[in-house]
């Protein structure tokens, strides 16, 4: 039986704990949503506080077992698929026997639903035979998936003592392998660009190869910002006999999480491309996985695999949710931030979702306090920058770093040094009173705040998890560091399950700011400020390449503007604003041109 997908949306992963245990919460209802697999520590933790509230025997897996980060990861999906398995059939039962709960399930479903549809017609036509709305359902609803989110980069060397261990006790590796081992039929999203050793480990997996049915256990989902990066990811894999079941098109700015600005592309003409050209994505990884499972003596399907192209970063009305799904053909679009002020949805303490509701537009920032040196979005008054300046102000910059899940820089010890650890600043901080009287206090200060503004996110980005589910929090006190989407600036309240999925359907509205501007037209200013910003802040001497680089990302949005200007006369949708956009166009047009870009000056 095909597994056909309740919902148009989908909750992508947040942070490293905010969606821990969404798939919990949410996929009895069909809602699928991503658990981070990067950090085992808080996934054996979040094993022992559902264990023991769902009666279930529980073992530790301590830091002694051989595998402890893989098996930690692999029993808590287990546990997690266990538990979504019993509340499904549940709920199942629950629907079948109590009309209430019926209807108000019906509520929640997409309007143009088969499913909304057919279950609407057992309460008009009175139908209360518990067993035939039981078959029904048993046919056509399903759980939401229970996918995992593994950030190819982080994927740090590990050691016994002084010895290396081989490269698949890897992080990132080892949650692949936690995953694989895993009873769960569903995908892996790996996000972060390409990791070929990583990618190659897949290989050692029969479950991501197709059966003789032609079917995948588990899936490869590619987080990706473009066409030309998803070809070439997709036909690494497909030459390994391996097929991307989906490519998920994130905003390069407007999203939460890191931010991976693009070279000007805007999301309306990538996904343009990808509905041009999906076909030919397809045929080009069929024929390349084809000759693969031949030469590996594998079963070889006849026709392609299913591939879905999906979107998210930013939408926030039930219009863009609509137009994506009708104009670009996308399969299901992602609802991240928002759902940060769902509490029956995702781990988030209480204090902090207060923050969230009442943060405005100006509370909202790409920062660069990301160990990774990627810009990071963030929101002001967070407890981690409390806790983060107190130790500044006291001379004691940096973090303990007790998990090391960032430990990647290999400039001062070769089994890495995570950048917001006080061992790295303390090194940096000596380098950097060397110079102290070569250098301008302004540009001291500077220097000196970039390397103390990294923050812990490997404790920071869990301790609302803990603080929501009464988990003890041990060692340093790093506060909480949480990473939404600008778009979470037009949400001001808590908002519950039903209201957020019938928002997101359109059939009723818990956004009070009439300002918000389009998703398309946040994301290109948000892009013309980061140019506009990038120019100005750059400090070292200046490439030709850089410039070219900087002309590059002009003419791209540049290019990206006149397309929506288009695009926006045409369509269907958005109407009542469009006066409104194609004025914003124009002035962020005028606004571009007035950027100079450097040129080099020639001695």
């Amino acid at each position: 039986m095909k597994r056909e997908s309740v919902h148009t949306f989908h909750i992508p992963v947040m942070g490293l704990a905010y969606t821990i245990d969404s798939p919990i919460r949410v996929a009895h209802y069909g809602i699928s949503s991503v658990v981070s697999i990067t950090d085992d520590e808080v996934i054996e933790k979040m094993r022992a506080f559902y264990s023991e509230k769902f009666s279930i025997p529980y073992q530790e897996i301590t830091q002694k077992f051989h595998d402890y980060r893989a098996e930690r990861i692999t029993h808590y999906l287990n546990l997690v698929d266990t538990i979504v398995t019993e509340k499904f059939e549940n709920f199942k039962n629950e629907l079948a026997e109590s009309k209430t709960s019926l209807e108000n399930y019906i509520a929640l479903l997409p309007n143009k639903s088969d499913l909304k549809k057919g279950l609407q017609h057992f309460i008009d036509e009175g139908i209360t035979i518990k067993e035939t709305i039981k078959n029904y359902l048993e046919e056509h609803l399903f759980a939401g998936e229970i996918d995992v989110n593994i950030m190819t980069k982080v994927d740090k060397d590990n050691f016994d003592k002084n010895n290396q261990l081989p490269v698949e006790f890897n992080d990132a590796h080892a949650a692949l392998r936690g995953f694989a081992n895993s009873n769960l039929t569903s995908s892996v999203v790996l996000s972060a660009g390409m990791n070929p050793r990583l990618y190659s480990y897949f290989e050692n997996f029969k479950d991501f190869f197709p059966d003789a049915n032609s079917n995948l256990k588990k899936k490869i989902i590619l987080k990706v910002s473009d066409f030309r990066s998803a070809m070439i990811q997709g036909n690494f894999l497909a030459k390994k006999g391996l097929w991307v079941s989906e490519y998920r098109i994130e905003s390069g700015l407007n999203c939460g999480g890191h931010a991976f600005a693009t070279d000007g592309f805007l999301l309306g003409p990538i996904l343009k491309e990808f509905k041009e050209k999906k076909d030919q994505l397809i045929q080009s990884a069929h024929d390349l996985m084809v000759k693969a499972l031949s030469q590996k003596e594998m079963p070889v399907p006849e026709n392609p695999l299913e591939l879905k192209i999906t979107a998210q970063g930013g939408i926030g009305t039930a219009e863009e949710h609509d137009f994506l799904l009708d104009y670009y053909k996308v399969d299901s679009v992602g609802w991240g931030s928002p759902f940060l002020l769902v509490p029956e949805a995702t781990s988030v303490d209480a204090e902090t979702r207060t923050l969230l509701a009442n943060a405005k537009e100006e509370d909202f920032y790409l920062s660069n306090i990301s160990p990774l040196g990627v810009p990071f979005n963030s929101v002001k008054g967070t407890s981690n920058e409390y806790w983060k300046q107190k130790r500044i102000d006291e001379n004691n910059a940096g973090s303990s770093c007790p998990k090391r899940l960032l430990a990647l820089s290999k400039e001062h010890d070769d089994k890495g040094l995570c950048m917001a650890s006080k061992k790295y600043q303390d090194i940096k901080l000596e380098e950097l009173e060397v110079k102290k009287d070569e250098i301008s206090s302004s540009e001291f200060d500077k220097l000196k705040n970039k390397i103390t503004e990294k923050a812990c996110l490997c404790v920071g980005l869990v301790n609302a998890a803990y603080l929501e589910n009464d988990i003890k929090i041990k060692g340093q006190q790093q506060g909480i560091v949480i990473c939404p989407g600008p778009n979470l600036a037009y949400f001001d309240s808590e908002i519950s399950l039903a209201d957020m999925v019938k928002h997101i359907y359109g059939n009723t509205n818990v956004m009070t700011d009439a300002n918000r501007p389009n998703v398309f037209i946040k994301e290109l200013k948000m892009y013309v400020d980061y140019l506009r910003n990038e120019i100005s802040d750059y400090s070292t001497e200046i490439s030709t390449g850089q410039i070219k680089k900087w002309n590059s990302f002009k003419n791209n949005l540049l290019e990206g503007i006149e397309y929506y200007k288009y695009l926006f006369s045409t369509i269907d949708f958005f109407k009542n604003d469009s006066v409104k956009i194609q004025k914003q166009l124009e002035d962020y047009r005028l606004g571009l041109i007035e950027i100079e870009i450097p040129s080099l000056v020639m001695a």
